[in-house]
């Protein structure tokens, strides 16, 4: 068994400073994100579907034309190569788990993963 207190670990630089958590190909990567106030993560996808919840702070995600403003206890979930953006005021710890890892297309050292 695995266990981390996410409140207790330190992302110092918000987003520049993620801590992979846990990573096992073919499997997930759970990675904890830290926004500083007023950061943001812009317009971007990943090719796995990924959960992102709200541990501490608020958010504001946008994806399409869909805009949703949360606070801890909020998950969100996105699809495979679905657009989105999140931002964040006041600052935010996020947890973000990404299935199955890596995701099929997901760039790897000068490889695509095929499915």
């Amino acid at each position: 068994m695995q266990n981390w207190n996410l409140m207790e670990i330190d992302t110092p630089e918000g987003s520049r400073s993620p801590v992979v958590l846990h990573s096992e190909d073919g499997e997930a990567r759970a990675v904890l994100i830290g926004l500083k106030p007023g950061q943001r993560l812009g317009d971007h996808q990943v090719k796995e579907a990924a959960l992102l919840v709200v541990v501490d702070g608020a958010v504001d995600v946008e994806a399409g034309a869909e805009r949703v403003s949360a606070g801890p206890g909020t998950v969100f979930r996105f699809d495979p190569d679905e657009r989105h953006s999140i931002s964040s005021a006041p600052g935010a710890k996020l947890l973000l788990v990404l299935a199955p890892w890596p995701g099929a297309g997901h760039y790897r050292g000068g490889q695509a993963t095929a499915r």
